[in-house]
Order: C-alpha cells, then sequence, then structure tokens
C-alpha cells in the first residue's frame, strides 16, 4: 500500500493519500488545502482518486474537498452530524482570517460503522464525537493503523472548545471504541507525530487520568 502523509495548510493538517500499487486507485483523507501539492503526489504515483474522506468538518480537514472532488470526480464522504459546521464556513474561515472555502454536503454520510475499501484494504468507519458531533476515525485493521482525525493525539486529545465539541463525549469515543483497538495499532493522528494505542493507553494524561 503507497501511503503518503502531506501536512497541508497554515495548521499542517495531516492529509494522507492512500493507493494501492496494483489497481493504482487511491483515497484521500481530509484534503485541507494545498490541492496543487495533493495533486503533484497522486501523478507522481500515478493514482486515481475514487474517494474523498473528511474526519470532521473544521476548515483545516474540509477547506479542499470541494476542489480535490472537482479535478478527479472523486465523491465525498463525511459524517452527516458534521453538517452544521459546513454551514459556518464563513466564521471558521474568521478564526484563521483566511477566505472562506467552497463546501459542499457530503455525497455519502460516512456512518459509524461503514466499511470501505481504501488502497485495496477493508477500512472501518468509526463514529467518534467529541472534538466534533460527527468526527470519524478510520480503521485499517490488516495494517495495523488508524487515521485518528482530531479525536486522538500523540499526548493529547482533541480539543472540546469550539462549537459542537464536548469534553465528555470525547472521553467516551476514546475509551469505548479507540481503547479497545489493539496496542500495536499504529495512530496518525489529524495533527503532528505518530503514537500506538498502547502507547496512549498507559502514557496520555487525559487517558490516564480518566481511568
Amino acid at each position: 500500500m503507497i501511503h503518503e502523509i502531506l501536512p497541508v495548510g497554515a495548521l499542517e493538517c495531516n492529509c494522507s493519500i492512500l493507493g494501492d500499487e496494483n489497481t493504482h486507485k487511491a483515497t484521500v483523507v481530509d484534503p485541507g488545502d494545498d490541492i496543487s501539492a495533493i495533486m503533484r503526489l497522486l501523478e507522481k504515483h500515478q493514482l486515481q482518486v475514487e474517494q474523498i474522506i473528511i474526519t470532521h468538518a473544521h476548515i483545516d480537514h474540509v477547506g479542499g474537498a470541494v476542489r480535490l472532488k472537482k479535478l478527479t470526480g472523486a465523491p465525498i464522504y463525511m459524517n452527516q452530524f458534521d453538517l452544521p459546521l459546513l454551514k459556518m464556513m464563513d466564521t471558521q474561515a474568521g478564526w484563521l482570517g483566511i477566505a472562506t472555502p467552497e463546501v459542499q454536503s457530503p455525497d455519502v454520510s460516512a456512518e459509524d460503522g461503514l466499511q470501505l475499501v481504501v488502497a485495496g484494504q477493508t477500512t472501518h468507519v468509526i463514529h467518534t464525537p467529541g472534538h466534533t458531533p460527527g468526527s470519524i476515525c478510520l480503521h485499517l485493521p490488516e495494517q495495523n493503523l488508524l487515521l485518528a482525525g482530531d479525536t486522538l493525539f500523540a499526548g493529547s486529545i482533541g480539543r472540546t472548545d469550539l462549537p459542537g465539541g464536548d469534553f465528555r463525549t470525547i472521553l467516551q469515543s476514546l475509551h469505548n471504541r479507540l481503547m479497545l483497538l489493539p496496542d500495536e495499532t499504529r495512530v496518525l493522528p489529524g495533527h503532528g507525530a505518530a503514537t500506538t494505542i498502547g502507547h496512549e493507553r498507559g502514557t496520555n494524561p487525559f487517558l490516564v487520568k480518566s481511568e
């Protein structure tokens, strides 16, 4: 499996490009910005985008999705509970002092338990509300990989002080969903360095304190 990680935009969101070397089909996760750079990586590996997946509707994760869709024709997957955040994109742009990107409702709602094929790998959508109502993570069990969006970080968890955030809810998502995964699961957060479920279980202050 091809897996390119490209930090995009002012907040350096970890955009993932996951491709199948045999079919050259690709999935792009969280194309928040820098679509030209994403397209260059796709061309480098001769990949054709078949789906765009958004882990949550904050501007730094969703801001470039419509532009990428127009270039590739690929459908956008995003959980329906984050639709209200799409409708306040101008407010979100104001937080960062940037122009408001074009957004649109997803083609498919990424519901909990939805199974997708990503780069030839069976992939499970895990609904993990708390950072936002519609936050999701993507679990690729054959790769021992979790794309965690902004739910879990190395040594931290997603902030809950923005519209739709809830601290108690994110802790429930972490304990009842993510901490059930094997310790060896590699976690790629929405920002920053990778970690593992086992490392966060034993050292993350938010998880240790809330046991």
